[in-house]
C-alpha cells in the first residue's frame, strides 16, 4: 500500500458535511483538506457497477483533475431480500429532490413479508495523480424496521437498527454511531494503510 506524504488531500465530494466530518478526522494527520466545490471541479459520472468502482472513478478523475491525490467514498444500503437494492442506486432512490423518506417507504413497500435483513457498505478510495488507486471497504450488518424511528443521522438511519443494538441509526448519537458505522470501519483500514505510524 502507498501511504500519503503529500501535504494537501482532495476530498472528491461537493457534500460539505462529509468534507467537515472527513476534515476533522485527518486532523491528527497534519494534512491539509480541501474540496471538489472549493476548486470548482465537475462531479464525475459515476457508472460503475459496484461501490468500488464508482468510489474508485470518484477519486481517479479528481487526483487527475487536481493533480493532488483524492479521497472519494461510496456508500449505500443493501437489502439482499431486494437483489441487492437498493445497492449502488441509494442515492438515486430518493429521487432529485433526495427525499429519502420516500426512498425508506419504498424500501419497506417493496420488501413486504420479506427478510428484513440488511447492510450498509462504504468504499474508500485514494487515488495520486499518476493513476495509483487503493480502496478500503466497510460493512456493518442490521436489520430494518418501520415506522422508521429518530431524527439523527441521513439516508436511511432511521430505518436500520445494527446488529446487536437495540436503536436505529437514526436514535443514535453521532459518536456512537461514528465507532460502529460503515464508514467508521472503511476509514479504520484507510488510516492504517495510508499513513505512517505517528
Amino acid at each position: 500500500m502507498r501511504k500519503i506524504t503529500e501535504k494537501k488531500l482532495l476530498v472528491a465530494s461537493h457534500n460539505e458535511g462529509k468534507v467537515k466530518e472527513i476534515s476533522e478526522l485527518l486532523a491528527p494527520f497534519g494534512v491539509e483538506i480541501v474540496s471538489s466545490s472549493q476548486l470548482g471541479l465537475e462531479e464525475p459520472v459515476e457508472d460503475g457497477e459496484s461501490f468500488q468502482e464508482n468510489a474508485e472513478i470518484k477519486a481517479c478523475e479528481s487526483a487527475k483533475a487536481a493533480g493532488i491525490p483524492a479521497l472519494a467514498d461510496d456508500s449505500g444500503l443493501v437489502v439482499p431480500a431486494l437483489g441487492g437494492l437498493p445497492g449502488i442506486y441509494s442515492a438515486r432512490w430518493a429521487g432529485p429532490n433526495k427525499n429519502f423518506n420516500i426512498a425508506m417507504q419504498d424500501v419497506i413497500g417493496q420488501l413486504g413479508e420479506k427478510d428484513k435483513s440488511a447492510y450498509f457498505v462504504c468504499v474508500l478510495s485514494l487515488a495520486w495523480p499518476d493513476g495509483h488507486v487503493q480502496s478500503f471497504e466497510g460493512r456493518v450488518y442490521g436489520r430494518l424496521i418501520w415506522p422508521m424511528r429518530g431524527k439523527k443521522g441521513f439516508g436511511y438511519d432511521p430505518i436500520f437498527i445494527p446488529d446487536g443494538y437495540a436503536q436505529t441509526f437514526g436514535e443514535m448519537a453521532g459518536e456512537e454511531k461514528h465507532k460502529i458505522s460503515h464508514r467508521a470501519v472503511a476509514f479504520k483500514k484507510f488510516i492504517e494503510n495510508s499513513f505512517e505510524p505517528a
